[in-house]
Order: structure tokens, then sequence, then C-alpha cells
């Protein structure tokens, strides 16, 4: 089950000491026991073995790489509970119930990941933080701000930021902006290989360097293999991210795109306060968007420019037209950071789904198996989600909140 490389360049989290120690797991050898085989070790991974060992389930982890070094690593991690796609667009795709209750989920999830990172007790510089949902044009802010009526007017919150504030808050000379409280920024490789630690100290197998070559049904469940060993389990949940050349009949389903990452290097403290943008999650309405955030070593990533993958095309030049775009964007915003200087640039690969939300759960084309794929921007929010949904459906129960993310959404009823 191969896949292509999840990222490029070298992301802060991977050096400059920040990469917390990390113990090798074994290779895949032999033959091995579970309730549940988890192909990928990234967030998602890490997130529902967490849960489903929690639950009172044996796990067995399967990574082809290294725990948390794939896509993980290459994130900015801002924790959103915001999808991709406003409360509006999803409205009009799926009705105004469907999409009110999308959002709940995505806030839930969002508190759900804070609170099991703070239960135990891993050290990944986890911040509670706003996000500011800004604008530069004058007639998207009055759409903006109409956005906010509808979220209010669905029960979610949000309040508006004039010209003015927006300024005054974020040093953006915007034209408004929507800021929302409850989400959270961390160290996303910390957070994944924490959570890992945390469930093999319950009892889960983790393996990593060991890719899975076939999937087969057997009596009991599946048998996944590997190049020197099997894990049987009653069933097995597929968390890499987007469908695999494996599981090529859904790969229409997803459009693989890179996102690109700067990373500045560190501010004094004087030009932090020159600078003046607090401490906030930044994130424009631009098609792709662009985002901002510090860490707590006084750096800002900068990240967005978002393109699809096309084959083919020249890597190296899209990586460095999309660096020279962020680039661009962002010194035109703050010019004083022309005086800092950027430190590091990479490139992450993700997959999107025609509405944003990933695939969780069943597909009837492959029994015994679950999904988890297809979390565009959200990756961290929606991997606590479908914890959470794969863990309610392997004890049975039945829930609407389910159908919200299920292979065949797009069927259902908008009512």
């Amino acid at each position: 089950m191969t896949t292509p490389a999840l990222r490029r360049g070298q992301p802060i989290w991977l050096h400059g000491g920040l990469t917390p120690s990390q113990r090798p797991y074994p290779v895949l050898r032999g033959g091995h026991d579970a309730d549940i085989a988890i192909v990928g070790g990234g967030m998602t991974g890490a997130m529902v073995a967490q849960a489903f060992v929690r639950a009172g389930a044996s796990v067995a982890i399967i990574e082809a790489a290294r725990v948390g070094h794939g896509s993980t690593a290459a994130s900015t991690a801002l924790l959103l509970q915001e999808p991709d796609y406003d409360l509006h667009d999803l409205t009009k795709k799926y009705g105004a119930r469907r999409a009110r209750r999308i959002w709940e989920l995505g806030a839930a999830a969002t508190r759900d990941f804070i609170d099991t990172i703070r239960s135990l007790r891993i050290k990944c510089d986890l911040l509670e933080r706003d996000s500011i949902y800004y604008t530069l044009g004058a007639a998207r802010a009055q759409r903006l701000r109409r956005e906010l009526d509808r979220r209010h007017a669905a029960g979610l919150g949000g309040e508006w930021l004039d010209r003015g504030e927006l300024r005054r808050q974020s040093a953006i000379d915007g034209a408004g902006a929507i800021r929302t409280h409850g989400n959270a920024q961390l160290n996303p490789l910390r957070a994944c290989l924490g959570l890992i630690v945390a469930a093999a100290k319950r009892g889960a197998l983790v393996f990593e360097r060991s890719t899975v070559t076939r999937i087969a049904r057997t009596r009991f469940g599946v048998r996944v293999h590997g190049e020197h060993g099997s894990v049987d389990a009653a069933r097995v949940v597929i968390a890499t991210g987007y469908a695999t050349k494996y599981f090529k009949p859904l790969a229409g389903r997803f459009k693989m795109r890179r996102t690109y990452v700067l990373a500045s290097h560190r501010f004094s403290w004087r030009e932090r306060r020159r600078l003046g943008l607090g401490g906030v999650l930044l994130w424009d309405t631009e098609r792709p968007y662009h985002y901002i955030r510090w860490t707590p070593d006084h750096r800002l990533l900068l990240g967005g420019e978002d393109r699809p993958v096309k084959p083919g095309a020249s890597r190296d030049r899209q990586f460095a037209a999309a660096a020279a775009d962020l680039r661009r964007y962002f010194y035109e915003r703050f010019p004083s950071l022309r005086d800092v200087g950027l430190a590091a640039a990479w490139e992450g690969l993700f997959a999107m789904t025609p509405d944003s939300l990933p695939y969780i759960g069943p597909h009837r084309r492959y029994p015994g198996h679950t999904f988890a794929l297809g979390y565009g921007g959200n990756g961290m929010t929606f991997a606590s989600l479908a914890a959470r949904i794969l863990v309610e459906q392997w004890q049975g129960i039945k829930s609407e909140d389910h159908d919200l993310f299920a292979f065949n959404r797009h069927t259902k009823s908008t009512k």
C-alpha cells in the first residue's frame, strides 16, 4: 500500500531541538491479533488508536514509514472548528439542519481534541487561541458579515470585527473579519507521538517501516499483510489520509493538493511588538486561502497557496512558485517580515473531497474495512471526529451524525 511523498522540505518540528525523543517501533514480523488494525500512523491513526484503547479494544497500528513523520509533520497545526466551506455553502448543499450539525460537530471535535491532549498530559505546546477569519475587499466583507448573521441564526458563535478592530487586533489592513473562540494550536509531531505512546502504554501494538501489501477477508474479519508479517483483526481502519492505489475505485472521490508553509526566523520581543500581530490564528477568505500563527519560540508560520497535484508537472517549479506567492502575500500584509527573514519552507500533500468534509465509516465495496479519509485543511479536527464516530460504529451505536460523513451522503436528502 505504497504512497507518494507526503511532504517535502524540512518542517521546523523535525529540527532545531523541537523533535521529541522517539524510540523506534518494530517492523511488523510474524502473526499478531487485534480487535482493530489501523493502517496509518499519523494524527488520524493516533487519535483513532487512543479512542479505541480507551473503549477497551485491542489495537495494532501499522505505519509504512515512521509514525508522525508524513503529512502530520508538514502540518502547521491550526486546530479549527470551522470547516473549509462556510456555513452558507454547506447549507446550500445539505440544508440548514445538517449544515448546522456539521458545524456543531466540528466545535465538539475541537474540544474533544484539546481535552484528550490535556487529560493525557502530552507536552506539545498546546495553546487555546481565537481565530480571525478576515477579508480584504469591501464586497467580500459584506458577504462575510452575512455569513456571521447566518451563524448567529443557527445558534453558532462569532463576533464581527470592523476594519478598525481588525487592524487593532491583528495588524491586518482588511475590510472586516469574524473572530471565533474555542480554537487552538500545537506542535503536531509531539501531539501525534504522545497519543501513540499513550495508546502503546495501554497495550496497543505499533509497527513502523511496515508497508501493507494486501488486506484479505477472513472468517472472523480481515488479515492485514505486510512484507514480513500480518495482523488478524475484526476490522481494519484505513487512516492514510486519502485513497491509496490499493483502493483505486475510491480515488475519484478525492482531489490531491499540495499546501505550502514558510517559517520565519525568531522574532525579538521588540520586533514582535512592532509587527503588531497578537496571539491569534489568522486565515483569509481567499481561495486558495492563507493563514498565519505564532510558534512558542516567536516564529511566524505562514501557510496556504494550496495547489492541485498535476501529473507530469515539475514539483520543483511548483514549489518555488508557491513559496514566492506566499512571500509576496505576507510581505504585503506585514512589510516588517522582510527585516526578520525566512528560515524554512516546506510542502505537504493532502486530499480534498467535493464538499471539504471527510469520509468516515464503512464502504459497501470493502467489507471489514472502515475509513477515515479526506480532511482538507481540518486534519486534526476531523481526526478527533473520526475517532469518535468509528468507536461508536464499532460499539453498534446508530446516529444520524454518522450519515453526515458517510460515503453515500451526497445521495441523501438536504431537508
